[in-house]
């Protein structure tokens, strides 16, 4: 399960920003994540809520904004939305789509006290 590493590693940026900013306290955590970026969101909220035990974040709500596919056609020279990485091109069918968009997931924003 690569979601408790995801959940860790959001607590890190979390616990620096938290020494950085000099808050106490964070509310939620705003994450975006790709279409196709194969995080299990369930799996990662229960991680989550684990890892932020005892931390700033303890209790903090998890908010997660969707990013949609998209990939560059090496056919028709273009971007196309794509739901799954090695989907073919919806224009011409080429499966020489190149994922540009989607498989990214990163903190976006944290409400803190």
């Amino acid at each position: 399960m690569h979601e408790m590493s995801l959940a860790e590693g959001i607590r890190g940026i979390v616990q620096q920003a938290a020494a950085e900013g000099g808050f106490a306290r964070v509310r939620s955590v705003v994450l975006e994540i790709g279409a196709l970026s194969t995080v299990e969101v369930e799996a990662l909220r229960f991680c989550f809520d684990v890892v932020m035990r005892d931390t700033v974040a303890d209790g903090a709500r998890m908010e997660v904004v969707d990013v949609p596919g998209a990939g560059w056609c090496m056919q028709c020279s273009a971007t196309v939305p794509i739901s799954a990485l090695y989907d073919p091109c919806p224009t011409c069918g080429s499966y020489q789509v190149q994922a540009t968009s989607g498989t990214e997931m990163r903190v976006r924003e944290l409400e803190v006290d």
